[in-house]
């Protein structure tokens, strides 16, 4: 038979296990977004009187954080935080290179989507791509240079 304080700890680990589902599946399903246009900044507030943190070009790729009325806060790959006018964001999917933040690596950007296929360019830390599709952990890229190809998806950041 059950006592008071079984019950309280069953319902305890049930609540724990239903909580740790709900957050990895948050987790999971970020909304994303990327910047439209060149020079946009990225605001200490949600308003044009907040100083100026960054400024991004066109296509970076953004975690959405928080809506306030026109203004979204936003975090980047490198977890820094701001307000964007919802007006310059726009949801044409794009990733952006994560690894070799350190040294003067380049990822390879392969013909297909696997390290069999022959690399047709190199990319380093912090450039942006266009997102085409995803194939089994690869992402199909396009940058603004025109070159397209395919990058392993654990080298980027984004959608």
């Amino acid at each position: 038979m059950l006592n008071n304080f079984s019950i309280l700890k069953c319902f305890s680990l049930v609540f724990s296990l239903i909580l740790i589902v709900l957050l990895c599946a948050s987790s999971v399903s970020a909304e994303m977004t990327s910047v439209k246009g060149d020079k946009i900044n990225l605001r200490k507030g949600p308003g044009t009187k907040y100083s100026i943190l960054w400024e991004y070009g066109d296509g970076y790729p953004l975690q959405v954080v928080k809506k306030q009325g026109n203004w979204v806060k936003t975090r980047d790959f490198e977890k820094d935080t701001g307000w964007i006018h919802r007006s310059l964001l726009n949801y044409d999917p794009h990733v952006i290179v994560k690894v070799n933040r350190s040294s003067n690596g380049k990822i390879n950007i392969r013909k297909g989507p696997s390290t069999s296929n022959k690399v047709v360019g190199k990319a380093q830390y912090g450039v942006v791509f266009k997102t085409i599709k995803r194939k089994s952990g690869w992402i199909n890229i396009e940058h603004e240079s025109g070159l397209k190809g395919w990058v392993k998806e654990s080298l980027l950041w984004g959608y």
